[in-house]
């Protein structure tokens, strides 16, 4: 089996840039991210802080987290629910940042994504691919960009959903985040020592593809 991975910081376009190369390539794109979000929209659904580790640890064997394709999508599949249409918000995605630092949440997702990636020729995006998760991929990639592009991406994103929001707030944001992934005690976000550095603040989505395919072939 052939393992792709791609980490990088919140922003960076990895989800995107992965799921576009996966369907090229002919490969299993497997979404972490979309996996976390799924278990942190679980853990809002019931109300349970993202300071309540207890609670977390518990609610962890109640969920079931599975990614599946149908015609070709992605869907994600939360105890038997398709749930895409409500983990992409912010809420979301913060609630995601704060609870993969407990190690309960990371080992039960870890386990399903290297089951994945045992069975399929596979690329997989997320904060620690290379580092933890997939220590032994063919290929790891460290995608970034700057936090003012990655808040303009993300600005422009919600402007287009008509979305009220503002671009400082988001950069503020993802700032933050940047800090707590990096600094957490589990899994900090770091590039592995044999990943190759991209950096797409002035490349668009082809230009990005582009620039991977080459770092794939040459490896």
């Amino acid at each position: 089996m052939i393992n792709i991975a791609i980490d990088g910081p919140a922003g960076a376009g990895k989800s995107t840039i992965a799921r576009r190369l996966a369907a090229e390539l002919g490969y299993v794109y497997v979404d972490t991210g979309a996996m976390y979000r799924a278990m942190a929209y679980y853990f809002l659904q019931n109300k349970i802080s993202p300071d309540d580790e207890v609670a977390i640890a518990g609610a962890c064997s109640d969920v079931d987290v599975t990614i599946r394709y149908v015609d070709g999508e992605q869907q994600v599949i939360l105890n038997g629910e398709n749930i895409n249409g409500v983990i992409r918000n912010e809420e979301v995605g913060n609630m995601a940042s704060a609870t993969s630092v407990y190690p309960v949440v990371r080992t039960k997702l870890v386990e399903l994504q290297r089951q994945l990636a045992a069975k399929e020729n596979v690329i997989m995006d997320g904060r620690d691919i290379g580092t933890v998760v997939l220590p032994d991929a063919n290929v790891k990639i460290y995608l970034t960009a700057s936090s003012r592009v990655r808040a303009k991406r993300r600005y422009e994103e919600l402007q287009e959903k008509g979305i009220s929001c503002n671009l400082d707030e988001i950069e503020q944001d993802i700032i933050e985040r940047d800090y707590r992934d990096m600094h957490r005690e589990t899994s900090p976000l770091k590039q592995a020592e044999n990943a190759v550095l991209l950096d797409s603040s002035d490349l668009d989505v082809d230009g990005v593809v582009a620039a991977m395919k080459k770092i794939i072939e040459e490896a």
